[in-house]
């Protein structure tokens, strides 16, 4: 589509040219098997890499019609869907990665691909080194000649670290080792990795590009080439994203912009509310001026994001006071959605990382995870600050 348009717009019509019927919204494509009018065209089918109409472990037209609305929003050649984001991770890793490769990763990331590079990488004969994503050249000094891939999270959930995407990404390419972002928490309307000379995109779906809480959903972007590659390994995985999640992820990507806009004032207005209390010890947030990389992330966002953290004075205990007497916020491990959501990392990755292993990643007990949804930032700061006074932190 017309690369002058603007992000809102693409989101509405990028997909148009996928319109096979009168209808507004697009149809759901429940079908596994597709048929052939001909023994012919049945073999034309089975060789055509990614045919969208042959069986849905090799691709869907509802999937497809996401695939291309989520390139166009993140300017990639290409893009794939699976089936969560650790299915989307997953089969990256056993698409990119052998026994005796290396790779360089960040300290603070997602729980779920922390496990997977600390508890199955090695199980597969695979190094895994981590730095800290803030100090720029400790990624230079881990690089080693087997270094296959260097794994990026910006800014870091849930710490709120930044990492320089545009000089990690040149270091890297200076030694022909590919690099992933995981971008679920900027999404595309805050940050673009791709543009910043990443070589792969990633996504959890299930949080703001679809918005809703009802969606369950992976998605990669990246060259063409590239994304045939993890395809290839994709429908031996049957990471598969059902055709009803793509649909709905569909219908939210339609009012990301807005929603995400809405959540950046939202979170910042909070987070500077926290940090002007006297009940809270530290916030994470990179939109506040006092955070060590806001300038870093000014410069390579355009938008801070909906996500924040912050520890109360009191540590845990006082921590799960405040979470229980919060009134609008639900305690629920997400982020992206239209409602606040509030948790603590340290109690929702406990089955996925030990204690040692939470503390390597900088996850202290008390820490408390915000995503801002869509309140009035004005009754989600009154609903922290009665919070604050029940736990005994005011």
């Amino acid at each position: 589509m017309d690369d002058s348009f603007t992000l809102e717009t693409l989101l509405l019509h990028a997909d148009a040219d996928d319109d096979a019927e009168p209808g507004i919204a697009p149809p759901i494509h429940a079908s596994v098997p597709f048929s052939a009018a001909t023994a012919e065209e049945f073999a034309e089918l089975s060789a055509e890499p990614r045919h969208e109409r042959f069986y849905r472990r090799y691709g869907n037209p509802t999937q497809a019609r996401l695939e291309r609305l989520i390139a166009e929003a993140e300017g990639a050649e290409a893009a794939l869907a699976t089936a969560s984001g650790m299915g989307a991770v997953s089969t990256t890793l056993l698409t990119l990665l052998s026994a005796g490769d290396h790779v360089v990763a960040q300290h603070s990331m997602y729980g779920g691909t922390l496990g997977f590079l600390r508890d199955v990488a090695p199980r597969l004969g695979i190094e895994v080194t981590f730095v800290d994503q803030a100090d720029t050249p400790a990624f230079a000094r881990a690089l080693r000649p087997n270094t296959r891939l260097v794994m990026l999270e910006t800014p870091s959930n849930p710490l709120l670290r930044v990492t320089d995407l545009r000089a990690v990404a040149e270091l890297a390419r200076e030694r022909g080792i590919l690099t992933m972002a995981d971008n679920t928490v900027a999404t595309p309307v805050n940050q673009r990795p791709l543009e910043c000379g990443v070589d792969l995109v990633m996504h959890s779906v299930t949080k703001s590009l679809s918005g809703h809480s009802d969606v369950l959903a992976g998605v990669l972007a990246g060259s063409r080439e590239l994304i045939e590659r993890i395809w290839q390994t994709h429908i031996l995985v049957g990471a598969v994203v059902s055709p009803y999640d793509a649909w709905l992820a569909l219908r939210g990507l339609r009012t990301l912009v807005m929603r995400v806009e809405r959540q950046n004032a939202g979170a910042l207005a909070l987070a500077r509310f926290l940090q002007s209390h006297p009940g809270v010890a530290a916030v994470n947030h990179p939109g506040l001026p006092e955070h060590p990389q806001h300038e870093l992330a000014a410069r390579q966002m355009r938008g801070f994001g909906g996500l924040l953290s912050f520890e109360p004075h009191g540590g845990r205990e006082a921590a799960e006071r405040l979470l229980s007497a919060l009134r609008l916020v639900r305690r629920s491990p997400s982020l992206g959605g239209y409602r606040t959501l509030a948790v603590r990392p340290a109690a929702m990755w406990a089955i996925e990382l030990t204690d040692e292993q939470l503390t390597e990643a900088g996850v202290p007990p008390a820490l408390i995870r915000v995503a801002v949804g869509l309140e009035n930032p004005d009754d989600l700061v009154a609903d922290f600050e009665r919070a604050l006074a029940a736990a005994g932190s005011a």
